[in-house]
């Protein structure tokens, strides 16, 4: 484990950032280099710490710096502040396999789930923290009609070449979706997601190349622009809510301007989606499709320590 978690924990990502800062940016002069970045006695210096130490850091040799030892690398390496939370998380020691032991597997809470099933004008999805799909509501579900039976959405932006025509800014998303997903997950020793990272890794090279990076940023409010394949092009805003009590969940909302064109599409694709008519009431009816999928997840989804 301890090679695994030189890699990927602390001293894989101090690494990583390393070699984004560049010389410039500190007042040096950039000279010859053979890789890209500060070298490692330049940011122990900019760090105020020995050269021997710090190598000790990046080797995975000595994982839990004092706080004033991680302030001052995050400002060798001008980390923003979701790095610098990010960086702290790596170094603390409370992240351990007993932790890991106690890792249920995810599922949306029945409460939120039913509360999904209000918003009937307005797409809304329950994201776990590998960004597994845990539960959507009726036009959440006909919005992401294109994932299929897929229940992970690295999966499908990564995998599946549909989601290239979906998401008209598909390099932005996918950078964005592997941030977040680092982000949300800093155990090393996590399987699940090693496992979800070798898939990606293995399976797409532009993903392995920005899990690489080592880039945290959780994801916030903005438009997202995507192509639907009954309605056509679509600029919605895009909300993310944490889930309080659910560590790494979140709440995804999407919503078009009253009036707008987007907003008479997805009365549209909500019309799609609808029961017909002349059908009898069936109260719970999308519940139980959002249920459906959560309790699909449930059952594909490992716990952190299998």
């Amino acid at each position: 484990m301890g090679e695994q978690e030189a890699v990927h924990g602390l001293g894989g990502f101090l690494r990583a950032r390393r070699a984004l800062v560049r010389p410039e940016d500190h007042g040096m002069p950039a000279g010859t280099r053979r890789t890209p970045g500060l070298r490692r006695e330049e940011v122990a210096m900019l760090a105020r710490v020995s050269t021997d130490y710090y190598v000790r850091l990046e080797q995975g040799r000595d994982k839990h710096p004092s706080p004033q030892v991680l302030a001052a690398l995050a400002q060798a390496l001008l980390l923003d502040e979701e790095a610098v939370a990010y960086l702290r998380e790596l170094a603390e020691p409370a992240v351990s396999a007993r932790s890991r032991r106690t890792r249920r597997r995810e599922r949306a809470a029945p409460g939120l789930v039913a509360l999904l099933e209000v918003w009937q004008q307005t797409p809304a999805l329950v994201y776990g923290r590998y960004m597994d799909l845990l539960a959507a509501n009726p036009l959440g579900e006909a919005l992401f009609s294109w994932l299929g039976e897929e229940n992970n959405l690295l999966r499908a932006i990564f995998l599946d070449s549909t989601a290239r025509s979906f998401y008209r800014d598909w390099e932005r998303i996918g950078e964005g979706c592997v941030a977040a997903l680092r982000t949300a997950n800093t155990d090393p020793g996590d399987r699940r997601l090693a496992e979800l990272v070798g898939e990606l890794s293995l399976g797409s090279a532009r993903f392995a190349q920005l899990w690489a990076r080592q880039e945290v940023r959780a994801k916030t409010a903005e438009v997202k622009h995507l192509c639907h394949p009954l309605v056509g092009e679509l600029a919605l805003r895009f909300e993310n809510l944490t889930i309080p009590g659910a560590p790494g969940q979140h709440l995804v909302v999407y919503h078009a301007e009253p009036g707008s064109r987007e907003d008479d599409a997805l009365a549209l694709l909500g019309s799609y989606s609808s029961p017909p008519a002349t059908a009898p009431d069936r109260p719970g009816d999308g519940s139980a499709r959002s249920a459906g999928r959560a309790a699909r997840e449930g059952s594909a989804a490992e716990d952190g320590d299998r």
